[in-house]
C-alpha cells in the first residue's frame, strides 16, 4: 500500500488511513488531498508517493516559472483539469509534473500536445500542481486567467485609449463652443448692420453697414465650420456600465471592446477575501498581483468619471448652442415687433424659427448632461463613503490582529540593492500614483460639474436678459407678448438657480485641494534610489 509509511512512522493510525481511503472512494476525491486536510504534512505524503512509484517529487515554489515558449501553445485551464504541467521541453524529451502518470490515455495526450517521444515524470499533489499552473498564469490561488498581470495591463491600456479618445472629444466640443461664440459675435455685427439699414436705408452709412454685415457673415460661417465637427462628436453617445470595486475579490473583465464597451466582473473568487485580509502574510508576487487588480479598478473609475465629464462637456456645448438660438430668437422678435409687416417679416420669422430649432437641439443635449452630472456626483460620494485599498493593506492600523498579521521590520541601508523600489515597492508606488490620479479625476469631475453649472447660469442669464429687454423696451401694451416675456424671465431664473445649485458645492470642494490654490509639489520618482533622495518640482502661482 502506497501510504503504509505513514502508519509505520505513527503519523496516522491504520484505522484512520482505512477511513480516509474509503471516503476518497465514496466521495470521488483523491486520498492525498484528504490526508492533507486531516493534518498530515505534504512532504510526508510526497515521500510515500516517491518511494512507491520510485519517482522524484516536486512541491509548489513561487520561483518555479516555465519558459514562455513552452507555455505559449498550451491551454493552462485545460491543464488544471487534466492535472499535468510541463517543466521543460528539449528536442524529443519533456519533463512533466503529474498526479497520475499511470494513465495511458493521459500519457498519449501529453506526448501529442508537446510533440515529444519521451517523458521524465515528477510527482506533485493536486493542490500544488494547480498552484504551479496558476503561478505561471501569473494569478493568485483560484483566480481566473483574466486576473493575470498581462491581461490586466491590456485592459488598462484599452481604458487609457478610451480616456484619450474622450479627451479628444472634449477638446473638439470646446472648439465647438468657441465656434458658437464666433456665431453670436457675428450675429451681433449682422444685427447692428440690418437695424441701421432698416432705419436709415441707403445712405452715407451704407459702407459701414456693408462692412459690418460681411464681417458678421464671415464670423458666423467660420463659427459653423468650428461647430459642425463638434456636433458630430456630440451625437456619439458611448455608454459605459460602471461596476463596483471589490478590492481584489472579483476581477474586471471587458465583454465588448467596441464603441460601447461593457465591463463585467467575475463572480466572487473563492478564498480571495481571506487572502486579501492576510496582506502582510502574502508573498511579494501575490501582493503585486493584487496591486495590478487595484490599478485596473482605479483605471475603470477614471474612465467612468471621464465619460461623465465628456457628457457634461456635450451639455455645455448644447447650452452654448441654446444661447446662440436665444440670440436668434431675441433678434427676430425685436425686429418683428419694432418694424411694421413687410418684405422683411419673412426674414424676421426665419430668424425666430432658426433660433427655436437651435434652442431645442441645445436643450436636447442639456438633459443627458444633467443626468451625467448627477450620476458623477453620486459615484464620487459612494467612493468617498466606502473603503479604499489602503484600508486592506494597512489593517494593523485599524484593528488589533495577531502577531502574524503585523508587517515585518524593514531595514534599508544605502548599501542595499534597490530591489524593493524596483519590484513590489514600484508596484505599490504605481498604485499610489494611480490613486492620486483618481483623486484628481474626482476633483476634475466636480469642477466639470461646476463649469456645467456656470453654463446653466450663463444660459439662464441670456434667456432672462432677452425677456427683460423685450419687456422693458416694448412695455406691457400687448398682454400676450408681456406674458411671453415673463415666461422667458422665469425660465432664465430657474436655470440660474439650478446653476448655482451645481456651482456653489464645487467651489467649496475646490478650496480643500492644493491643486487649485497656492503652490504644488510634484515628486519625480527615481526607482534606482530610495524615496528620500527623489527630487521635487515646485509649481507656484507667482511663477505664472
Amino acid at each position: 500500500m502506497k501510504f503504509e509509511r505513514l502508519v509505520v512512522k505513527g503519523i496516522v493510525t491504520r484505522e484512520k488511513l482505512a477511513g480516509i481511503m474509503e471516503e476518497s472512494i465514496s466521495a470521488g476525491s483523491r486520498p492525498e488531498e484528504l490526508l492533507v486536510e486531516s493534518g498530515v504534512a505534504k512532504h510526508e505524503i510526497l515521500l510515500c508517493l516517491s518511494e512507491h512509484y520510485e519517482l522524484p517529487y516536486l512541491e509548489y515554489d513561487e520561483g518555479l516559472l516555465v519558459a514562455e515558449t513552452v507555455l505559449r501553445p498550451l491551454d493552462l485551464e485545460r491543464l488544471k483539469q487534466a492535472l499535468w504541467f510541463p517543466l521543460a521541453v528539449h528536442g524529443e524529451k519533456a519533463w512533466v509534473v503529474v498526479c497520475n502518470f499511470r494513465d495511458p490515455a493521459l500519457t498519449e495526450e501529453i506526448k501529442r500536445t508537446l510533440r515529444v517521444e519521451e517523458i521524465d515524470w515528477l510527482l506533485a499533489l493536486p493542490s500544488d500542481l494547480i498552484r504551479i499552473i496558476e503561478n505561471n498564469q501569473d494569478v493568485n490561488p483560484h483566480f481566473p486567467p483574466s486576473a493575470g498581470r498581462t491581461p490586466l495591463a491590456r485592459l488598462r491600456t484599452f481604458l487609457a485609449d478610451r480616456r484619450t479618445a474622450m479627451a479628444g472629444d472634449r477638446t473638439a466640443l470646446a472648439k465647438g463652443r468657441t465656434g458658437l461664440a464666433f456665431i453670436r459675435t457675428g450675429m451681433s455685427f449682422m444685427a447692428i448692420a440690418l437695424v441701421m439699414f432698416r432705419i436709415f436705408g441707403i445712405g452715407y452709412l451704407a459702407i459701414f453697414e456693408v462692412i459690418l454685415l460681411f464681417a458678421g457673415m464671415l464670423m458666423v460661417t467660420d463659427g459653423f465650420l468650428w461647430y459642425l465637427p463638434a456636433r458630430r462628436v456630440g451625437k456619439r453617445r458611448p455608454s459605459y456600465t460602471a461596476t463596483e470595486h471589490t478590492f481584489g475579490t472579483t476581477v474586471l473583465e471587458l465583454a465588448d471592446p467596441g464603441e460601447s464597451p461593457v465591463f463585467t466582473r467575475t463572480a466572487p473568487i473563492r478564498g480571495a477575501e481571506e487572502l486579501r485580509a492576510g496582506w502582510n502574510r502574502l508573498s511579494t508576487v501575490m501582493k503585486r498581483r493584487f496591486l495590478a487588480i487595484d490599478r485596473t479598478d482605479l483605471a475603470e473609475e477614471r474612465t467612468i468619471l471621464g465619460h461623465y465629464r465628456t457628457i457634461m462637456a456635450r451639455a455645455r456645448t448644447g447650452l452654448a448652442f441654446t444661447r446662440t438660438g436665444i440670440a436668434f430668437i431675441g433678434l427676430g422678435i425685436a425686429l418683428l415687433r419694432q418694424f411694421p409687416a413687410g418684405r422683411w417679416t419673412v426674414f424676421d420669422g426665419a430668424l425666430i424659427l432658426w433660433g427655436v430649432a437651435m434652442t431645442m437641439e441645445g436643450l436636447h443635449w442639456y438633459i443627458p448632461g444633467r443626468r451625467a452630472g448627477k450620476a458623477g456626483l453620486q459615484a464620487i460620494q459612494r467612493t468617498e463613503r466606502g473603503h479604499s485599498i489602503w484600508d486592506f493593506m494597512f489593517r494593523p492600523f485599524q484593528k488589533r490582529l495577531s502577531i502574524d498579521d503585523l508587517p515585518p521590520t524593514l531595514s534599508i541601508k544605502e548599501s542595499h540593492e534597490p530591489g524593493i523600489w524596483g519590484t513590489t515597492g514600484l508596484a505599490l508606488e504605481r498604485t499610489l500614483i494611480a490613486d492620486r490620479r483618481n483623486v484628481k479625476a474626482r476633483l476634475r469631475t466636480i469642477m466639470a460639474r461646476s463649469r456645467t453649472g456656470m453654463a446653466f447660469i450663463r444660459t439662464g442669464t441670456a434667456i432672462f436678459s432677452v425677456g427683460l429687454g423685450l419687456l422693458v423696451y416694448f412695455g406691457t401694451s400687448s398682454a400676450a407678448w408681456a406674458v411671453f416675456d415673463l415666461i422667458l424671465m422665469l425660465i432664465g431664473l430657474v436655470l440660474i438657480g439650478d446653476g448655482f445649485y451645481w456651482h456653489i458645492p464645487a467651489e467649496r470642494t475646490k478650496e480643500q485641494f492644493p491643486y487649485c490654490f497656492a503652490d504644488m509639489e510634484i515628486v519625480i520618482p527615481d526607482y534606482a534610489r530610495p524615496a528620500a533622495y527623489w527630487q521635487k518640482v515646485i509649481f507656484s502661482h507667482d511663477d505664472l
